[in-house]
């Protein structure tokens, strides 16, 4: 196993899907919501495979340092710093990696 890099000091808690964590899926749902505690950065990452029923069960979904999901995909670093509220879906396609916002629909420049 690698040796984790910490891309971020004191990045804080992230709720992430197992499924990103175990490798049957792959980032793509970002949002961030209003931070629970000190330590919770309001970051909720979710996979390309989850359903409503899976991530509506609390046992699929583990808090892990932002810098976790980031070692598994370093893209979503730069969005790390965007406010709550934000709702943001990762494209790869054509070894490009796009951002998009799902509330507008535009594709965001980083």
């Amino acid at each position: 196993m690698t040796e984790m890099i910490k891309f971020l000091e004191n990045a804080g808690g992230t709720v992430v899907s197992k499924n990103i964590l175990n490798g049957n899926g792959k980032v793509k749902w970002l949002f961030r919501e209003k931070s629970i505690d000190k330590n919770d950065n309001g970051w909720r990452i979710l996979s390309d495979i989850d359903t409503d029923e899976f991530v509506n069960n609390p046992k699929n979904l583990v808090i892990v340092d932002f810098n976790t999901v980031a070692n598994i995909e370093p893209a979503i670093l730069g969005i790390y710093n965007f406010p709550i509220g934000s709702d943001i879906q990762l494209v790869k396609e054509n070894g490009k990696i796009s951002f998009f916002d799902n509330l507008t629909k535009k594709e965001i420049q980083l």
